[in-house]
């Protein structure tokens, strides 16, 4: 009499099919899908099926992405930044004030601008993991604090709650440095209005998912997420790892802010106040977990264009 020899699921081989159905971005892969294929219907313009109307959705969902990449990352590292949306406003108020009240270069500004934000990024990670709090406290206070610092001192220092005049010096001189800005934060580089944001975009999502599953680092991240107490237990360092990952959020914010700064010429207070729920949307919705461990920077990009699409194609569907 024979006796079947069970087999260890971890050593297991599973068909490719298993393995992208195992994905946690596949279900909003077929959301997104659903969506696209809803909204080439329902348009009343013909407009959204085309390049152009591809360009105008995907222009939104870049500035979604960019960030929403980063948050999937700290979400599947077990955290949330609720300062990440106030920090757009802040990084674009900060780089703008160095440019126009300091007569700073805008290059110069804009790498002072992401020091910056890489501070904000650090202070919250360390008191995240310096004090025990949970981070929604933690980058709540730092909200409330950079929504305040961001009206105070730009009304203390412009008379208004604006910065402007990016692009022109006093005298009204094109300002050095801001062109070639422009063309690096918010050109556009095709005959359809794609947005450079876009291919910054992109090429987050790629950099972010190597290091997610092809890096020490990105073993960390979900070892953080999944169990603090185990992955410390077994050398990872999970302090450095968080606060890395706050920095990157921070950062990523910043970049949006330079992105709207370069194109609008101008930067207001409130500007990114409340999208903090967005990018999490975005993240949740690309199969990332509340609870940390698991997730995709795939998914945080899936879901940035489900409502990037949302966003767009509601104006191509009224019947107006």
């Amino acid at each position: 009499m024979s006796t079947a020899t069970a087999v260890d699921e971890r050593v297991n081989r599973a068909s490719p099919l298993t393995r992208i159905m195992r994905r946690p971005e596949i279900g909003a892969l077929m959301g997104a899908l659903v969506v696209y294929i809803f909204f080439s219907v329902a348009d009343q313009t013909g407009t959204f099926f085309s390049l152009d109307g591809t360009a105008r959705w995907t222009d939104v969902a870049s500035t979604y992405g960019i960030i929403a990449v980063a948050v999937a990352l700290l979400m599947i590292g077990g955290e949330f930044d609720l300062s990440s949306g106030v920090m757009i406003g802040s990084s674009g108020l900060f780089a703008g004030l160095l440019m126009t009240e300091y007569s700073i270069g805008v290059w110069p500004s804009i790498f002072l601008t992401f020091l910056f934000a890489a501070a904000i990024g650090f202070t919250n990670g360390w008191l995240v993991v310096t004090t025990g709090l949970p981070s929604f406290i933690v980058t709540l206070a730092m909200f409330f604090s950079l929504r305040g610092i961001n009206l105070g001192v730009t009304k203390l220092l412009t008379d208004t709650v604006r910065v402007a005049g990016i692009a022109e010096l006093p005298d009204g001189s094109p300002r050095p440095g801001y062109e070639s800005a422009k063309a690096v934060f918010a050109s556009d580089f095709s005959a359809y209005s794609f947005r450079i944001a876009v291919v910054w975009w992109l090429a987050l999502t790629v950099v972010a998912t190597l290091v997610l599953t092809r890096t020490r680092f990105g073993n960390w991240i979900f070892a953080v997420g999944g169990d603090s107490n185990a992955a410390r237990n077994v050398g990872v360092p999970v302090r450095r790892t968080k606060i890395m990952l706050f920095m990157y959020v921070s950062m990523s914010s910043c970049l949006v802010g330079i992105i709207s700064l370069m194109r609008l010429k101008s930067m207001q207070a409130g500007q990114g106040v409340t999208q903090e729920f967005i990018f999490i949307i975005a993240a949740v919705v690309g199969g990332c977990l509340l609870t940390g461990g698991y997730g995709s920077a795939i998914g945080g990009t899936i879901g940035a264009a489900i409502i990037g699409m949302a966003f767009i194609c509601l104006l191509y569907t009224s019947d107006a």
